[in-house]
Order: C-alpha cells, then sequence, then structure tokens
C-alpha cells in the first residue's frame, strides 16, 4: 500500500499533501498491530515542513487518523533548523547514536534528550510513571545498550557489538573540513543543502538504482549560536575520493550562515495529542 501511495505522489506532483503523507506514513504503522505510537513531526530547514503551521496540521493529522484507527498516538512537534546531532550519513549517524546509547549524552545532547522524550511519552500514553527516569537509567547503566546489543545479536549480526560497535562501522578514505570564510556566529544553518551534500557524496540516492556508499557523510556540525573565526572548522566531509571531497566543501560553505548573535531555537516546540 506505501509503495502505491508513494508512486501517485510522484506521478500527481503532490509530493507535499497532508492527507497522503498521513496515509503513507500510517498505512504501516497500523498494518503492524501497535498498541501506542509517538510521532516525530520535525520543523525548519531541514525538514519537510518548514513553518510550524505546516508541521502542526500535519501532527493533527496523523494524530487523529492513527486514534481513529483505534491506536493510540500523541505527537512531538521538534526542531530541525539545525542537524539532531553533529553527524550526517549513515555509519556516522549510527555512530553517535551507538555513543548515546552507550550512555554519553555529551556525543550529542539534542538526541539525548529527544530520544527520552520520545521514549517517555510513549511509556506515558499507558500509563507508565516516572517514565524519563526508567529511561535514564536504562541508558546510564548501561542496560539500554546491553539489550539493544543483544537484538543485533539475535539478527545474526556481531556478538560484541556492545563493546566493539565502532570496529563494525566503515570508515570513508578521505577527510576535509568545511572552513569558515568570516568571523561570527553562525546564525542559521541550511539543512536541506546539507542533506544534499551527502547525497552528493553518495550517502542518499537520486535515482532508485543508485548504490549508497554508507562510510560517508558530515562530522562535526556546528550547532547554531556558535562563535566562529575565519577558518575555524565547520564541520568536517567524510568522502570516497578527492574529487567528492572539493566538490562537497564548495557546496557546503553554503549552507552556514555566519552573522549576528543568535539564541537556538527550542528542541520541542510543541506536543499534539
Amino acid at each position: 500500500a506505501d509503495k502505491t501511495l508513494y508512486a501517485v505522489r510522484d506521478v500527481t506532483s503532490t509530493v507535499d499533501s497532508i492527507d497522503l503523507i498521513t496515509a503513507s506514513i500510517l498505512s504501516k504503522k497500523l498494518a503492524a498491530g501497535l498498541q501506542g505510537l509517538v510521532m516525530d513531526v520535525k520543523l525548519g530547514s531541514g525538514a519537510f515542513m518548514k513553518s510550524q503551521s505546516e508541521a502542526k496540521a500535519l501532527a493533527r493529522s496523523l494524530v487523529d487518523v492513527a486514534c481513529g484507527a483505534g491506536c493510540p498516538t500523541t505527537a512531538l512537534i521538534t526542531d530541525m533548523n539545525a542537524p539532531l546531532a553533529p553527524t550526517l550519513g549513515n555509519a556516522l549517524e549510527v555512530g553517535i547514536a551507538m555513543e548515546v546509547l552507550s550512555g554519553n549524552r555529551s556525543a550529542a545532547p539534542k538526541l539525548h534528550r529527544l530520544s527520552v522524550e520520545l521514549g517517555a511519552a510513549l511509556m506515558e500514553l499507558h500509563g507508565i510513571e516516572n517514565a524519563q527516569t526508567q529511561l535514564e537509567t536504562a541508558i546510564s547503566s548501561g542496560a539500554a545498550m546491553t539489550r539493544f546489543a543483544d537484538m543485533i545479536a539475535a539478527l545474526g549480526g556481531p556478538p560484541d557489538m556492545a563493546q566493539d560497535w565502532h570496529t563494525h562501522l566503515p570508515k570513508a578514505a578521505i577527510t576535509r573540513p568545511v572552513l569558515a570564510a568570516q568571523a561570527g556566529c553562525i546564525r542559521a544553518i541550511q539543512g536541506e543543502t546539507l542533506g544534499l551534500g551527502v547525497v552528493a557524496l553518495g550517502g542518499g540516492r537520486r535515482v532508485e538504482t543508485d548504490r549508497i556508499d554508507p562510510a560517508v557523510g558530515l562530522s562535526q556540525v556546528v550547532e547554531i549560536g556558535t562563535q566562529v573565526m575565519a577558518g575555524d572548522p565547520l564541520c568536517l566531509v567524510h568522502a570516497a575520493n578527492e574529487t567528492d571531497a572539493d566538490q562537497a566543501v564548495a557546496q557546503l560553505t553554503q549552507a552556514f550562515e555566519v552573522g549576528d548573535d543568535t539564541s537556538q531555537p527550542p528542541l520541542i516546540v510543541e506536543k499534539v495529542v
């Protein structure tokens, strides 16, 4: 059903139709027979929904349809005007997620916080008290990592993921920094430009037959509000070859807007129930 819905959206140029997005997403969720669902609806330059009104309309549609179908659902509208974590790309994103799961919340504080918020919202749908505390304890104690590693092993993956997960992730041959052209404060980041840059590196598909390179992407992406000097690194490109690295650096310089001081937007904008 979802494949058909995607094809309809492409052929009719209605990819941004909230009705079709809702059907596409929930066809999978409801078919799985879920007893509860929490949706993370993104908002901002790196999201499909650029404005708060658009994001809220989508969240409202998802919650109403899912609840109407008998699946208790809430949605959090969350900021995506900048990356949630300082990495983009398949292996790099898995790596930062594993860092957070292993208890290193400083590796990606926003990712850690949002993961706990989403998990707690799901637990609270079923009346579980002190949900956030339980989740924090599961992560900090190592229980969450152990359970995840057991799941990987049960699916035929490496048995040592809890201790040596980093040895199983591929690494790109070339790394190259993207440098700030001037001093100032990072006042905006074009998330869509960053994403397209990763696709150009080979980290995503432009046509269905493209092969994805899991090693390429970006790391050490600065946050909005960071003060930089001319020549400071804004992010680090991970590329398969020198040509791709050069092209990515040229493209990604435009993704960072340097200007006056600015405050970071709130991570969680609104909750829709």
